[in-house]
């Protein structure tokens, strides 16, 4: 373990549960938490930003758009308890990254390997849409994860927005790049400025696994592909 970008890391973590900066995502998220889902009536929900998680020593960085209002805002862990993470997590147990194929609460054992998980936004967004403001205010966390995560070679956007959200982070940092240079496109891959390589994909929302968009065989061709680059 690399235990300098884990205190670092668990700091990090630590501040961002408590951040208040959104008002309209901290009201919805507690709103979702009080109201709740009838199938989850049982649960005490999250209800906070939700951090991110994963090895400090990943070469990896998964950056997804924001937790899910009965996913991640429920259990307190990026992608954990709903049918994206069930997607994500069989596809990063059968490329050998997690120590098993689903997670449904964040002290269900679950390890995930070279890889850590982030998110655009750290709050469940109303209609899964934040404001470009909100986004902005969720930027610096990002920033900070990557700087922590010394060892990322890699990052995999999951998402247009999580693609665009990556690319912007890149240029507020002094990174001079064109945006039409890197349209978003599942399975592509650029290598950028900084020296890292960026790969897409769908995200794995019920929208594009239920209707086919994305396969189990398709994000598992992504993973190889970057299987083979931080092995390079």
């Amino acid at each position: 373990m690399n235990r300098t970008s884990g205190v670092g890391l668990d700091r990090l973590r630590r501040r961002i549960v408590v951040c208040v900066r959104c008002p309209r995502l901290r009201a919805h998220c507690l709103d979702v938490a009080l109201v709740k889902r009838r199938a989850y009536l049982d649960w005490r929900y999250w209800g906070k930003p939700v951090p991110g998680f994963g090895d400090p020593s990943a070469r990896i960085y998964v950056l997804g758009l924001a937790p899910a209002a009965h996913g991640a805002n429920r259990t307190g862990r990026m992608f954990t308890g709903d049918r994206s993470g069930d997607f994500l997590f069989a596809a990063l147990w059968r490329s050998g990254f997690a120590n098993r194929p689903e997670s449904q609460h964040r002290d269900d054992g679950l390890e995930l390997k070279d890889v850590y998980m982030g998110a655009a936004v750290r709050c469940a967004p109303p209609a899964n849409k934040p404001t470009p403001e909100e986004t902005e205010n969720c930027r610096r966390f990002m920033g900070e994860e990557l700087e922590l995560l010394s060892k990322v070679k890699v990052v995999l956007a999951l998402g247009r927005f999580a693609h665009e959200a990556y690319l912007k982070h890149l240029r507020t940092t002094g990174i001079s790049l064109i945006s039409k240079q890197y349209p978003f496109a599942h399975g592509a891959m650029y290598v950028l400025p900084n020296g890292l390589v960026l790969f897409d994909t769908y995200h794995p929302s019920q929208q594009n696994t239920f209707t086919g968009k994305l396969k189990p065989e398709d994000l598992d061709r992504v993973l190889r592909k970057i299987r083979a680059t931080i092995n390079t």
